[in-house]
């Protein structure tokens, strides 16, 4: 059953993507910070998507414990990383960008962990 909750995760996080890049692009001027606004935006969906893949094959490989530990690691590294990119682009604040590459470290770890799911026996 944990599968549903990643899924579900998945789909709130997407939806979270799309209202918050919807919100940057419609009625924020980021003027020279919309690309990092911008950046956050697209790692903010892509680790969407992988919160819906960690539901969809943690069912099919039988390794949903293991593969909850990349579901972690990957909205940990959404609210590190994208969350430290719209803080920055809307303050201003320059040392939310060495928060930055913790989430990076967190989605590379969340992907290691599921490709280690993958090919384990």
């Amino acid at each position: 059953m944990i599968h549903r909750t990643w899924i579900g995760a998945g789909a709130i996080s997407a939806l979270l993507s799309v209202a918050i890049g919807a919100f940057g692009a419609h009625a924020l001027d980021l003027g020279e910070r919309a690309s990092t606004y911008d950046t956050g935006v697209q790692y903010h969906m892509l680790h969407a998507v992988a919160l819906l893949a960690v539901g969809l094959i943690g069912d099919k490989l039988g390794k949903e414990s293991a593969l909850s530990w990349a579901g972690w690691l990957f909205v940990a590294g959404t609210v590190l990383f994208a969350g430290s990119l719209y803080v920055l682009s809307i303050t201003g604040i320059t040392w939310l960008g060495a928060i930055t590459p913790l989430g990076g470290v967190c989605f590379l770890a969340g992907w290691a962990v599921m490709a280690w799911c993958a090919f384990r026996k």
